[in-house]
């Protein structure tokens, strides 16, 4: 019998790449349970939204009938978990959807998932894993040395990587209370094709393009560690399918970058693809804004550990990741442009000014 994947936040840009790879690169059945919240996107399922072996259900993973009801039809042997509200700057104005999704939400999966293994046979039940998929930011602030590690202590700074901290937390209390066979892996800052242009990169394409200021926070000097999403996607099969329940897996691109050095390295590609036609170069519109509260300086993951006992690595470098990523966006203009007509034209989602 063919293995069924349950991916919540299957129409999201992390979500939507793992359901493509899984569905075009192997044999699993998948159920997409989404809520189509402003940042999902079916039309980035359209490579693969006819196949027999995928299936879309709208519905919210705070809903517990609904996520029982999915368990029950579609009755999965893996749950990947990346069903979340991700946007900092909005959890700054905003927090409660962060915690009712990211916290509750999680608790409500981990509830049905643990009724469901417990029901299953035991082959089956000795299988199942439900994997919970998080963000560096947890980790907190990182000065100029160092990196994440598994065993790093949690420290998060703002109320989006509070309120993943605290599903991260339930998802461990749920494998050494309930012995739930759980995985947990936390990544760095993902980008690439399908991004809602909330981000720091499509952002800056698609801001660019349209001949607009390019804000970046402070002095442009916060380091984020990049990793391509389609790279991401292959990890997280990695994990899942050999992963040992109860550990952790730290997923990084090993791409440190300046915000200021990424969205000058967008320039210059933007420059060779598609020079602006008064001749200028796309780095006369970068301007700065006053920095977002609680920034935090760094963050760097160390993957060592899910390269060491996992045998995974990224295959895109941060340049070759990012040209294709240029690429795909000139390529793909209606894909964007369908978005900002329908509910986003660029503006900042939450605070007014720079981009993550």
């Amino acid at each position: 019998m063919t293995a069924r994947v349950l991916v919540t936040g299957g129409a999201g840009f992390i979500g939507s790449a793992v359901v493509r790879h899984l569905v075009a690169d192997s044999d699993y059945q998948v159920l997409n349970l989404d809520k189509l919240t402003y940042a999902g996107n079916l039309t980035s399922l359209a490579s693969i939204e006819n196949s027999p072996r995928y299936r879309f259900l709208k519905a919210d993973i705070c809903d517990q009938d609904a996520v029982a009801r999915a368990f029950e039809t579609f009755d999965p042997d893996v749950v990947l978990h990346l069903a979340a509200e991700s946007h900092v700057d909005r959890s700054i104005e905003g927090p409660g959807i962060f915690i009712e999704t990211n916290v509750v939400g999680t608790y409500r999966m981990l509830a049905a998932a643990t009724t469901h293994w417990r029901a299953l046979p035991p082959d089956r039940k000795t299988r199942f894993r439900f994997h919970h998929i998080s963000t560096d930011e947890v980790f907190g602030s990182l000065g100029p040395e160092g990196f994440f590690v598994e065993e790093t202590p949690y420290d998060p700074r703002s109320p989006y990587s509070a309120s993943k901290a605290g599903s991260d937390h339930l998802v461990r209390a749920w494998h050494h209370t309930y012995g739930l066979p759980t995985l947990i892996t936390n990544c760095s800052n993902n980008y690439g094709p399908f991004h809602f242009p909330e981000k720091l990169i499509p952002l800056m394409i698609v801001k660019a393009l349209a001949g607009e200021s390019l804000p970046v926070y402070g002095r442009g000097d916060n380091v984020r560690d990049w990793l391509f999403v389609e790279d991401h996607a292959r990890a997280l099969q990695q994990v899942f399918e050999a992963g040992v329940p109860g550990e952790t897996y730290n997923i990084g691109g090993n791409s440190e970058r300046t915000n200021l050095e990424v969205v000058r390295a967008i320039c210059r590609l933007l420059d060779s693809m598609l020079p602006r036609q008064d001749g200028r170069p796309y780095e006369d519109q970068i301007s700065f804004v006053p920095d977002r509260p609680g920034h935090d300086q760094r963050y760097a993951i160390d993957p060592s550990k899910l390269n060491r006992e996992l045998g995974w690595s990224p295959r895109e470098t941060f340049d070759s990741g990012l040209k294709k990523t240029v690429r795909w966006y000139l390529d793909n203009e209606p894909w964007w442009r369908a978005i900002q007509a329908r509910n986003y034209r660029g503006q900042r989602l939450g605070l007014s000014g720079g981009a993550r």
